[in-house]
């Protein structure tokens, strides 16, 4: 039974029907349960830093419950989108209820979403690989595939890596230079792919061009059947989405830098190179992200079996708490600066 501790990940989606049944302030709902409830409740709730055992963990990397609590989120995540436009279609909603409507869809699409595909993302099966990116088309930002696979974990916790912020860089800055640099480098990765197997642009293994068009293919899909509104509505919500899964970019590497070698390459990703959380309710509901440090060490493995390491930074409070923190950048700084190690801040 504890392990279907994953579930409680669904309570999001749910918040967001409950927004959708009762209108109204509670269309905000959503927002105010995951940055406000689970906050308080990971203050409430005690650490937890134990790891598994081998044999353990080989028993829990086979069981494949952990792999079908992860696809429930894809028919979920699609249902809730579809009802959702539906229903604004249907209803007349004034601006304040839709704008709770966007932050709530946007917050299921970032966690449920973007969250899960990073998971699915890493995975060996074609399959699996295939849920996650549909599991991104709904924020637009199916490029993210290519470049955190083959961008983001070769060059995390280094200045060419566009999703690692800088040492008092603000939140709001890096959103603009992650979201920009990200979908130019993933453009710039796939060209390099292409170019390794002697293809052209126009190939059938042109991720990126096929991205593109599923994207195009889904904003016109939502204007024929539910017209201009939904499209808007369906493009915030996307936004959200995608900026929340940056915001967790921010807080994951925030400050953090490799060495360079004599040799003029970076030092291999360690535990040290992503910050940590063993708050519970966050491990939970993020299916173990929070345990960042172990993914980037060992990225095949999948999130039931990720360990917590003593040598890892550790942050003071969760990623949902962190990315609310994150927000007023003079109190962001004041509490993770000094949590940085003194050798990778910059000397000038």
């Amino acid at each position: 039974m504890r392990d279907l501790k994953y579930l409680a990940a669904i309570t999001i989606p749910i918040s967001a029907i409950i927004g959708l049944y009762f209108k109204g302030s509670m269309t905000f709902f959503t927002p105010f349960y995951a940055f406000v409830i689970i906050p308080i409740l990971e203050l409430i709730m005690p650490l937890d830093n134990s790891n598994l055992n081998q044999n353990l963990a080989a028993k829990k990397k086979n069981n494949k419950l952990f792999d079908y609590m992860l696809y429930l989120n894809v028919p979920l995540v699609y249902a809730l989108l579809i009802y959702s436009l539906w229903d604004i279609s249907s209803y007349n909603y004034s601006n304040f209820e839709l704008g709770g409507l966007i932050f709530s869809l946007g917050v299921v699409l970032g966690t449920n979403g973007i969250n899960v595909a990073h998971e699915l993302g890493h995975r060996s099966s074609f399959a699996e690989r295939l849920l996650g990116k549909f599991l991104l088309l709904p924020s637009f930002y199916m490029h993210f595939y290519i470049e955190h696979n083959f961008g983001h974990h070769l060059h995390a916790a280094t200045k060419e890596d566009p999703a690692t912020a800088k040492y008092n860089q603000s939140v709001y800055s890096f959103w603009i230079t992650s979201v920009f640099r990200q979908y130019i480098s993933a453009w710039k990765l796939q060209t390099k792919l292409l170019r390794s197997e002697n293809r052209g642009f126009l190939s059938y293994k042109n991720d990126m061009l096929w991205f593109t068009l599923l994207q195009l293919t889904y904003v016109f899909t939502l204007f024929y059947f539910f017209g201009s509104t939904a499209v808007y509505f369906a493009l915030s919500a996307g936004v959200v989405g995608f900026l929340l899964l940056e915001t967790v970019n921010y807080i994951e590497h925030y400050g953090l830098i490799r060495n360079k070698l004599a040799s003029g390459r970076y030092e291999r990703v360690q535990e040290i190179h992503s910050w940590n959380s063993n708050h519970v309710i966050g491990r939970i509901v993020l299916y173990e992200l929070t345990q960042h440090s172990d993914h980037h060490y060992k990225s095949t493995k999948k999130y039931q079996t990720l360990d917590c390491h003593d040598t890892s930074p550790q942050m003071p409070f969760g990623y949902p708490t962190s990315m609310v923190l994150s927000l007023v950048p003079p109190l962001w700084f004041k509490i993770m600066n000094p949590r940085i190690p003194a050798e990778m801040k910059p000397t000038a």
